[in-house]
């Protein structure tokens, strides 16, 4: 199971990748089907963020983003110690470094980097979650041989090219007002200073919650599924592809261009915005081949 102080992380990383605005409901359900546990441990973790003040609780109504969120509680919460984080990112460091095998047992996993059985078990819920581990008939895990070359994450980023351009267009295309309002929040977030200050982490969901929120308003199941499938298998390498932060101000530009064409239903050439911007990607992770197959480039903010 995941420490409490890592699942109350994840919470506030939901918080802003999503760009919650104070007052904005936390369903203890919702919140678990996005983290994939039971309510029980998330329920735990609202009433630790609540300790906190991170979060309100309201009698018979639930929990509420704080109308104050202290920022210094926020940036201690997310980098507290936290050993199934430190692990995750050591197993995908040396994972695509070649330093370990295909097949691996628990015992193996638990002795190399230092592992309770319980944080184990949170460390592989996540990479199996994120689908580049799942377990052998009988014994031991096995990682797949997805996204595990830099030639993979660009394959990602085709598919990606002649989906998302395509969803923008689909018939009775409808982004809600208040998503759209969260995904510029998002965006004015990282261009007022949280592109240098936010973890791989934070960087990566607010980058796969802009993107998945604008498919999903195409309403097409098959796109929708599609794109959160890829979004899962890329985490891996997109850590890495992090290491050089300078784009992300270009990239955060192009979404809010997209943003606006968006809100004034301009959806061709917000289509054709996308198309450029998904290309314009491709090509820049095309250039930083070296650093995504370097087995000493960790993802920024990852431990050492």
């Amino acid at each position: 199971m995941k420490s409490q102080s890592s699942i109350a992380a994840q919470i506030v990383g939901l918080i802003q990748a999503e760009a919650m605005p104070p007052g904005s409901h936390l369903p203890a359900q919702m919140l678990a089907d996005r983290l994939r546990l039971s309510r029980s441990p998330v329920n735990e973790a609202l009433r630790q963020l609540a300790d906190k003040g991170l979060v309100t609780r309201m009698p018979n109504r639930g929990y509420f983003v704080a109308q104050d969120l202290p920022d210094a509680l926020v940036l201690s919460l997310d980098n507290a110690p936290d050993p199934t984080r430190e692990a995750y990112f050591r197993i995908a460091d040396d994972l695509l470094g070649g330093a370990l095998p295909d097949a691996v047992t628990e015992s193996l996993l638990r002795q190399r980097y230092g592992l309770t059985a319980s944080q184990l078990n949170a460390v592989l819920d996540r990479i199996g979650a994120e689908g580049w581990i799942e377990r052998r008939p009988g014994y031991g895990w096995e990682f797949s041989a997805m996204m595990r070359t830099p030639d993979a994450l660009l394959q990602s980023y085709r598919l990606r090219l002649a989906l998302e351009p395509a969803a923008l267009l689909e018939p009775g295309y409808r982004l809600d007002p208040a998503v759209l309002a969260r995904c510029r929040q998002a965006e004015k977030h990282l261009l007022n200073g949280g592109i240098e200050t936010d973890s791989a982490d934070q960087l990566h969901d607010r980058g796969v919650r802009f993107h998945e929120s604008l498919v999903e308003a195409s309403g097409n199941a098959f796109f929708i599924d599609a794109i959160r499938r890829v979004n899962r298998v890329r985490r891996l390498l997109s850590y890495r592809s992090m290491r050089d932060r300078k784009r992300y101000r270009e990239h955060c530009e192009q979404h809010l261009h997209i943003l606006d064409l968006l809100e004034r239903e301009r959806n061709q050439e917000a289509s054709d915005a996308m198309r450029e911007h998904l290309s314009s990607t491709l090509h820049n992770i095309a250039l930083i081949t070296p650093i995504l197959r370097s087995p000493d480039a960790r993802p920024p903010n990852a431990p050492p």
